[in-house]
């Protein structure tokens, strides 16, 4: 290896003959490149390091490798962003006539594409030729399909996927999953958040730097296959509870409390649809019931207007006095006063004022003060006049002192 001086002075005059001799300069590079590919040069550069010309082409190799690394693009100015031009929305014609087509299109209809797992990390540059001399240190290559399976497999025997992510501590779901080189698996999300955060490019969980990374769907498939574990969980409990609660209710138990509430169940069912099956007219039996009730109180009020002026006799009147006696009734019905001695036909009552009150005796036999009757029919806001205690039709008859 050369000294920084000599260094310098060889990168110095190669920039000059680089300037003046741009042909020659870059047929010296292939020569070098090829003459590097050749086991010859491998076998040659192993056993002794570059003199004379070497010292050239090694010169010549760190100068091709400052100039790839160089760059000259504004780092602060963002690149402009090309779209595509958008597509003309095209309308699908609808045939009047069903011609067959859309079941073949239903038979010919793509599969859904699997998801694939794909490197996020970009694809490296190719090795300059002081790189591939050792001149330079090479950066470290992008594993292979065979090396990203192993790291899996190292993922897949810790249950990394079924485990929750280790940044935010929740399932993954379908989000997407991120693996690491180091076999570590994190929310692609929460990994970028943890770079912004931390401001390096670290492993959560091994502080392995450098890392690469890529994109599988293990936790979304065992996610996938969970969810549908449940939901077929509950469609066989669903359609269990279903047969149990029709073999409830066609076959009777064992036991005898429970075969006893089984056909008060039964029997409470028939009932409730013998119910339901008739046409319940409330309103209507209701005023079927007023009305008979009208036509009964018609056809009495006719009855009592008829007694009431038919006139009773002598003979009549000493009945109605004898059932009168029969009740033995000594007070008022209206005043709870004593009444007189019904039985000797006067009304003498015995108070401290030594007072007399005359009696009447009804024809539906019962007697009352005349006083308070008469009271009685004067408070009373009907037109006919109703006894106070049957609130039938009467006549009257004052009895004699």
């Amino acid at each position: 290896m050369l000294d920084n001086g000599k260094q310098l002075l060889v990168i110095g005059y190669l920039c000059c003959f680089m300037v003046f001799y741009p042909s020659a300069f870059t047929d010296i590079l292939k020569m070098g490149s090829q003459n590097y590919g050749h086991p010859s040069f491998k076998s040659q550069s192993s056993s002794r390091a570059p003199k004379g010309s070497s010292t050239a082409l090694a010169a010549v190799a760190i100068q091709d490798h400052m100039m790839q690394n160089l760059s000259l693009v504004d780092p602060f100015k963002k690149p402009l962003q090309r779209f595509p031009p958008a597509k003309k929305p095209t309308k699908a014609a609808k045939a009047v006539v069903d011609t067959g087509r859309s079941k073949k299109l239903l038979k010919n209809a793509k599969k859904p594409v699997e998801e694939k797992e794909y490197v996020l990390d970009p694809k490296p540059k190719p090795l300059s030729l002081a790189q591939k001399m050792g001149i330079v240190d090479a950066p470290e290559q992008p594993l292979s399909e065979v090396q990203w399976a192993s790291v899996k497999d190292q993922s897949n025997k810790r249950d990394d996927s079924i485990q929750p992510c280790a940044i935010c501590k929740e399932d993954f779901g379908l989000h997407q999953q991120v693996l690491l080189s180091c076999s570590h698996v994190f929310h692609r999300n929460c990994l970028q958040a943890f770079e912004r955060f931390t401001g390096r490019k670290t492993c959560p969980m091994c502080r392995k730097q450098a890392y690469q990374t890529r994109v599988i769907h293990e936790g979304a498939t065992y996610h996938r296959h969970h969810c549908a574990t449940r939901i077929q969980a509950c469609w066989r409990g669903y359609v269990v509870r279903t047969w149990y609660k029709k073999l409830r209710e066609t076959v009777p138990p064992k036991d005898p409390k429970l075969r006893q509430k089984f056909y008060e169940a039964k029997l409470q069912a028939i009932t409730d649809r013998l119910v339901r099956s008739y046409d319940m007219r409330v309103e209507e039996f209701l005023s079927q019931i007023d009305r008979s009730v009208a036509d009964s109180r018609s056809v009495f009020n006719s009855l009592d207007s008829s007694s009431l002026l038919r006139a009773i006799t002598e003979e009549q009147w000493d009945e109605i006095q004898y059932k009168a006696v029969e009740r033995c009734e000594k007070d008022c019905p209206i005043c709870i006063m004593p009444l007189g001695n019904i039985s000797e036909g006067n009304a003498e009552i015995d108070s401290p004022r030594q007072g007399k009150r005359v009696t009447v005796l009804l024809s539906c036999t019962h007697v009352f003060h005349l006083c308070c009757l008469e009271a009685f029919e004067e408070l009373s806001l009907g037109v006919q006049k109703i006894c106070p205690v049957c609130r039938g039709g009467y006549q009257k008859r004052v009895q004699d002192l």
